[in-house]
């Protein structure tokens, strides 16, 4: 609660920091309220980043590979969450840059910022099951994102917010497959 909503108990808004955001333009969407935890919630994005583009990858390979008598469903429904991970990838990408950042896309690090791991299995229920664990992984790991940063930066935020929900739809479709798999 800002100094004029304690003062009046009304939803005001704080002209100091209404101020504040026409300062530092070079900064662009950075503003005084993100500042200090910029850095980080860069960090956050790029490792986010990393977990978006091991999982397109992972899928992509499941996605050519499965084999088997459910296999053309399933592939197909591999290369529409891979094609759903490559749109997020691209939104926290777009978002890094906004923050002032670099989006690390380094092949040679992915792996192991990302949250999820890359899978190779052969065998299409195994395949289905990787998706599922690197789903809830995905999970777990933006809803401590959007826990940590809270009221910090409300736009990276949403779109963790929003990639979050598109996780858990994909969590459950991939729990629908293994039961029929």
């Amino acid at each position: 609660m800002n100094n004029n909503q304690q003062q009046t108990g009304q939803l005001v808004l704080d002209q100091q920091r209404l101020e504040a955001a026409k300062q530092g333009l070079d900064q662009g969407a950075v503003t005084p309220e993100v500042q200090p935890w910029r850095e980080d919630i860069i960090k956050l994005l790029n490792d986010s980043l990393a977990t978006e583009l091991v999982c397109v990858l992972r899928y992509k390979r499941h996605h050519f590979t499965a084999t088997g008598l459910e296999s053309p469903a399933i592939a197909d429904e591999f290369l529409v969450h891979a094609d759903e991970e490559q749109a997020h990838a691209d939104k926290i990408a777009k978002r890094i840059v906004q923050l002032g950042g670099t989006p690390d896309m380094n092949p040679d690090t992915l792996t192991s910022r990302s949250h999820a791991d890359y899978d190779d299995s052969e065998d299409l229920h195994a395949m289905i099951r990787a998706n599922l664990v690197a789903e809830r992984v995905a999970i777990e790991a933006y809803t401590q994102i959007i826990e940590l940063i809270g009221d910090k930066d409300p736009t990276t935020r949403r779109l963790i917010e929003q990639i979050l929900e598109q996780e858990q739809e994909h969590a459950d479709e991939l729990s629908d497959w293994m039961k029929r798999a």
